[in-house]
């Protein structure tokens, strides 16, 4: 878990963001993770897909990955996190999340929840 500033709270979260122009799904999550852990990581299987209406904004849809980690170690060079935490589910239980989409992630993962990469279907850019 990332612990992470969301305006004036800290709030714990799985690594995410978003996508740069160009970039697929699967290399977001390999930046996304690098920029807020500092490990590097390879997508191994896509734990779920979850749309939620958020109150304060937008609604979300969050692609949840399972990854193998490497290079553990690094630092994150993503200024909002203020720290890595390595957390079992009832510790997760005890802390401000960022959102219900954090511990319903969680919970699908540790359930057992594994989809194919390539039930995400990336089309080519068309000119």
């Amino acid at each position: 878990m990332v612990e992470e500033r969301d305006g004036s709270e800290l709030v714990f979260n799985q690594p995410a963001g978003h996508l740069e122009p160009g970039e697929t799904l699967a290399q977001a999550v390999v930046r996304e993770v690098q920029e807020e852990t500092g490990h590097s990581c390879e997508p191994e299987h896509i734990v779920g897909v979850y749309l939620w209406p958020s109150r304060a904004g937008p609604t979300i849809l969050r692609v949840a990955f399972a990854c193998r980690t490497h290079d553990v170690g690094g630092r994150p060079s993503d200024p909002d996190i203020v720290g890595l935490h390595w957390l079992s589910r009832a510790e997760l239980a005890t802390r401000q999340l960022r959102s219900p989409l954090v511990a319903r992630c969680a919970d699908d993962y540790l359930a057992g929840h594994r989809y194919p990469l390539e039930l995400v279907c990336e089309l080519p850019r068309t000119p």
